[in-house]
């Protein structure tokens, strides 16, 4: 299993029955396949449609997530336009949001829009979802391609939000923002604590209560 399905499986954990979810592009929009049996939850895409689902069978060119890729839907979905869109995500019926990060820090401040030396259109929803949203969720993949820290003491880059990340879940841990700090609550197995530390720029606090990640194996 690789870093992402291990990542993606362990935010499935966080969705509960009845929850609107959004699922934001790359890796979030792999949270749809691991959805746990007997949890009913409504997937919604920025790009205009709730009902999300996991691709199965041909792909079809027409549907596609708010990131552009070929994605399922499940019956008795709805599609409407960007307005309807942001309505439901800025008037706060979004339960859930799940966004990849680029940058995390200490104080549950994340920014997940601006790549150094790439030309991007902007932040696209990313800043309303984070307002938005009753909970945030952020899923990325421990460290950068070169190896340097995303979960920092202070963010870098332009942020997305302040303080408005709740869950940091990586490929070595899950980490709840707290009024403390970050809280080291579960750690990947065959992970040691000092690993975690060594891969991560920010002070973070280890729970007593401190397990294994869930749904992983």
């Amino acid at each position: 299993m690789n870093a992402k399905e291990m990542i993606a499986r362990r935010v499935a954990l966080e969705l509960e029955n009845g929850n609107v979810v959004n699922l934001g592009i790359g890796l979030p929009t792999m949270v749809a396949n691991y959805l746990p049996e007997g949890v009913d939850v409504t997937l919604q895409s920025e790009n205009g449609f709730v009902g999300l689902g996991s691709l199965t069978g041909d792909a079809d060119a027409n549907l596609t997530n708010a990131g552009g890729q070929p994605c399922g839907i499940i019956p008795g979905a709805a599609m409407f336009d960007s307005a309807m869109s942001f309505m439901l995500i800025r008037g706060g019926h979004v339960d859930v949001t799940v966004l990849g990060g680029l940058e995390v820090d200490e104080a549950g401040n994340l920014a997940n829009w601006m790549v150094p030396g790439k030309m991007v259109p902007g932040m696209g929803g990313a800043m309303d979802l984070v307002t938005g949203a009753k909970k945030v969720i952020i899923a990325m993949e421990h460290c950068a391609k070169d190896g340097s820290a995303k979960i920092l003491k202070k963010c870098r880059l332009p942020l997305t939000g302040k303080g408005v990340v709740d869950l940091i879940i990586t490929e070595l841990g899950v980490f709840r923002v707290t009024k403390e700090g970050l809280v080291l609550e579960e750690i990947a197995p065959r992970i040691d604590v000092e690993s975690v530390t060594a891969r991560t720029e920010a002070n973070f606090i280890i729970s007593p209560d401190l397990k294994l990640m869930q749904n992983i194996l």
